[in-house]
């Protein structure tokens, strides 16, 4: 049964990309300057993801605590700190107490940390390179299985009406009278934080190790998995899965209308026939362009759930930024730089979200537009 689904639903984007689409994209991405801007963003964020071992300098969990809270390049730190007074190499002792006095220590950043290091002296653009895999990943097979359900749901109530649209929608009233954060949290407390460790292909065959001894990176201990919080990803599919059958169901009670979707009736089609020959395939267009936006709004949850400790995965960037609370006064770089990794994540999908939003419905001026 669910091949089946997945057959479908490939069949389905094969016809939204037909050669008019892809036409309407090139056309949108030549006209649109934002568009160029975040597939840029885009591919940089998941090429951070997926080549995290080749790239990042160090591992993300490696600690030096002389190196601590170092700052990014370009910027340096002065703190006052109560140091012995010495005098010819020997400490002064006055009345009995040593003599201390306070002095303003400089601290200046180095190329071998370039965005700096956290509290545990941990290289932030490791972390934030290692992050994207967790946000990014959460993201995408969150929004996967929200699509699935949802669009499964959608589909069916529109197409069908009546007391099972009724039923499935009035469902989906209900889930949306929940805050999404709130829900999350609750459905994490229930069923605890379930990582899912998948190997590491790079590490795991050495050619990480390989890679970096040819570059001149360090060749210290790689993590050799992918940890993925597995009940994030289903908490956070539960959560928006109504987003998409309130847009599939929307469109399957326009399709369904549709002469051809008729003429397929009279011929003797069943209906989850029609369902998957005639009405997904002409309502993929718009869940394609919720999916973009989708994966954004996922990986903002996503960041909320690990800032407030309910992820399990222990680099993250809302872990980085919940550790680097205690530094705000200090060293801001540490949740700052995390939480920029997110916004441009953000920004460069919904720019992309836009141009496929353009491109699919030409009729709407965008950006581009005339």
């Amino acid at each position: 049964m669910l091949s089946d689904i997945l057959d479908q639903i490939t069949r389905a984007l094969g016809s939204a990309l037909s050669p008019r689409t892809v036409r309407n994209l090139k056309r949108e991405l030549r006209r649109s300057v934002l568009s160029k801007v975040g597939i840029a963003i885009v591919v940089l964020m998941l090429s951070m993801a997926v080549f995290a071992p080749l790239i990042a300098p160090y591992s993300p969990g490696q600690q030096n605590l002389e190196e601590a809270r170092q700052p990014p390049l370009g910027f340096s730190t002065a703190e006052t700190q109560e140091v012995t007074v010495q005098e010819n190499g020997s400490v002064v002792i006055e009345n009995g107490q040593i003599v201390t006095e306070n002095r303003t220590v400089y601290e200046n950043a180095t190329l071998a940390h370039p965005l700096g290091t956290d509290g545990n002296g941990r290289d932030i653009l490791s972390r934030v390179i290692y992050g994207a895999r967790t946000s990014i990943l959460v993201g995408l097979f969150g929004t996967g299985l929200a699509a699935l359900i949802g669009v499964t749901v959608g589909l069916t109530a529109g197409y069908y009406g009546d007391k099972v649209d009724d039923a499935l929608m009035r469902a989906a009233d209900i889930m949306l009278a929940f805050p999404s954060l709130v829900l999350a949290i609750a459905l994490v407390g229930v069923w605890g934080q379930a990582v899912v460790r998948i190997p590491d292909p790079f590490v795991t065959t050495g050619f990480a190790g390989w890679w970096r001894e040819l570059l001149g990176l360090t060749t210290g201990t790689m993590p050799s998995n992918v940890v993925l919080p597995g009940t994030v990803i289903v908490v956070v599919a539960l959560v928006n899965w109504v987003w998409f059958a309130r847009v599939s169901r929307g469109e399957a009670l326009s399709v369904r209308e549709e002469e051809y979707v008729k003429a397929a009736r009279a011929l003797g089609a069943g209906n989850s026939r029609i369902i998957g020959r005639h009405v997904l395939p002409n309502s993929v267009t718009p869940i394609l362009v919720l999916a973009t936006i989708q994966v954004a709004a996922i990986i903002l949850l996503e960041s909320a759930l690990s800032f407030l400790g309910f992820s399990g995965a222990d680099v993250s960037w809302g872990f980085d930024i919940a550790l680097g609370r205690q530094y705000q006064s200090t060293s801001w770089w540490i949740s700052t730089i995390p939480g920029i990794a997110i916004v441009l994540t953000v920004i460069g999908l919904n720019l992309v979200g836009d141009w496929l939003r353009d491109a699919f419905d030409p009729g709407i001026e965008g950006e581009g537009g005339v």
